[in-house]
């Protein structure tokens, strides 16, 4: 059987550790099984358990103390990630081999891993050859889309990574459940938006006569293409992170020759109101 990856990226602070505690806590209520591995070698705390820990192979902090190599923090975090696309049969082996394997990688936010370095994309064909379907899932804080030029660097950040790993990919605006009711409104229309008439609504803003065709190319391209769509994550929304998971499952064919599982019912504790009644149903059972 295929086993199954989301490969979880965005720029630092889009709340990627965030994301992938909230679906490991979602599917552990409809009884679903998901596993997190750790591939941010900077990463100092997550709430959520992990199979595999990059910081166990190799920390950004050791690399960086290292007299023979003096990299600063994004050297040391390239450094990281190819010492361990050149030590493949570490993941390997803390991933094992399980049916049904489903697996969130939680990765670094420094963009250029996705955009002219190898690395990620080295990362995305050993996972297939172990017999994953990788979806990408990339997310940017729906606080930063808020105003147009804004929403096109996203845009391009995103489909930067969709060009350079060739998967799959889902793109999410997160942190949903921070914005206030009059930026939810408006921030609606980016879900599926009409790149033209954001220009025009913000064209004080593209002041560069230069450049301003330039931005009307790039957008006409994406509207035109459908290049790049969000969807919106509020870690409180039950439904909405179930809509997120099924446009994710349906990427890579997830559940297709699955059995269904029923969700956990957990029984309640009795009260001292009902207690005699739950325990007259004991003595009847």
């Amino acid at each position: 059987m295929p086993r199954f990856a989301q490969l979880v990226m965005g720029p630092a602070g889009s709340g990627k550790s965030t994301y992938c505690a909230t679906i490991v806590q979602h599917c552990e209520a409809i009884n679903r099984s998901v596993q997190v591995v750790n591939l941010d070698p900077a990463a100092e705390y997550f709430s959520y358990p992990v199979m595999a820990d990059i910081r166990e192979l190799i920390q950004v902090d050791d690399v960086m103390e290292d007299d023979s190599l003096r990299f600063g923090p994004n050297g040391g975090l390239v450094f990281c990630m190819e010492y361990l696309a050149n030590n493949f049969s570490w993941l390997e082996e803390c991933l094992g081999h399980v049916e049904d394997d489903y697996v969130l990688f939680d990765c670094p936010g420094q963009i250029e891993l996705y955009t002219h370095l190898p690395v990620m994309k080295q990362i995305v064909e050993q996972l297939q050859q172990w017999e994953f379907r990788v979806c990408g899932v990339f997310l940017v804080d729906s606080q930063f889309m808020v105003e147009s030029f804004k929403f096109i660097s996203g845009i391009m950040a995103a489909l930067s990574a969709m060009v350079s790993l060739e998967i799959p990919q889902v793109n999410i605006m997160t942190k949903m459940d921070l914005l206030s009711k009059k930026a939810k409104r408006e921030i609606e229309k980016y879900l599926d938006p009409d790149m033209y008439s954001l220009l025009e609504d913000n064209s004080t803003t593209l002041r560069s006569e230069k450049f301003k065709k330039l931005t009307k190319a790039i957008c006409g391209l994406i509207d035109d293409y459908s290049m790049v769509r969000f969807l919106m994550f509020d870690r409180t929304d039950e439904e909405g992170i179930n809509i997120v998971l099924q446009h994710i499952d349906f990427a890579i064919q997830y559940g297709e020759d699955l059995e269904f599982k029923e969700p956990k019912v957990v029984e309640e504790e009795p009260n001292d109101a009902n207690y005699d009644a739950f325990f007259q149903d004991k003595v009847c059972e």
